[in-house]
């Protein structure tokens, strides 16, 4: 039997869609992109004590390890090529997911 399949919501879907973006964005959230791994089946947990703002998540198999910005919560253009590479290698893309994204001109 196939899994389960739940479509994700249209904002996760906009969050996805900007991840995906070229040339890449630097005013994605970091909360949107939490929630976004987690609609995805994803986890996320601290790496240890010492760890400070370091994210770990696991998505399909695939791990990945992030810095939470801070003070400011938007992700940097580094982290969301690191974002948009995790989630490639996961077997995540909009097409995949069923997300319509935008045209830029």
């Amino acid at each position: 039997m196939p899994p389960f399949f739940v479509p994700l919501s249209s904002t996760n879907c906009a969050t996805l869609c900007a991840i995906f973006e070229v040339p890449t964005r630097a005013d994605i959230v970091w909360d949107d992109f939490e929630r976004l791994v987690r609609a995805l089946g994803g986890m996320w947990r601290k790496p240890g004590q010492t760890a400070g703002s370091g994210r770990r998540a696991v998505l399909n198999g695939v791990k990945g390890l992030f810095h939470e910005p801070h003070p400011d919560p938007r992700m940097k253009k580094g982290s969301v090529e690191s974002a948009r590479q995790f989630l490639q290698n996961a077997g995540i893309t909009p097409q995949t997911e069923g997300c319509i994204c935008r045209q830029t001109s």
